[in-house]
């Protein structure tokens, strides 16, 4: 079964633009074309958009993604290149989330803080 460009978008929740973009950057290289140049994604086309997706919703540039989907093309002789990547992005991510913690912990103690001075705090009315 294939896939047009706009299920594929509404099924992952990305707009076709960016679906194009992605091919154009050479990130989806084993996607067929109709006669007319239509592009069909099959299960495994889709399968590399999340990835792709995954990566670049976690921080990863756009270039280190297509570096990963070509090693990817290459087969078992680059796995642990790939593996390497993957590590490296992983201690990216980890550090991503300790720095949103912190963020997300100075939020907190400021809304706590407002709502201290909420209870006590009356308007003035002159």
């Amino acid at each position: 079964m294939t896939y047009t460009i706009r299920q594929v978008a509404e099924k992952e929740g990305i707009t076709t633009h960016t679906i194009r973009y992605y091919d154009r950057e050479g990130l989806l290289p084993l996607l067929e074309r109709t006669d007319s140049g239509i592009r069909k994604f099959s299960e495994e086309d889709i399968h590399w958009l999340e990835l792709i997706c995954c990566l670049k919703n976690s921080g990863m540039p756009l270039h280190r993604i297509k570096e990963f989907m070509n090693l990817c093309l290459q087969g078992e002789a680059t796995c642990e290149e790939r593996k390497q990547i993957l590590v490296e992005h992983k201690q990216a991510i980890l550090k991503q989330m300790e720095v949103l913690e912190t963020s997300l912990n100075t939020v907190n103690y400021k809304i706590d803080h407002y709502r201290e001075i909420g209870i006590f705090h009356i308007d003035r009315k002159d």
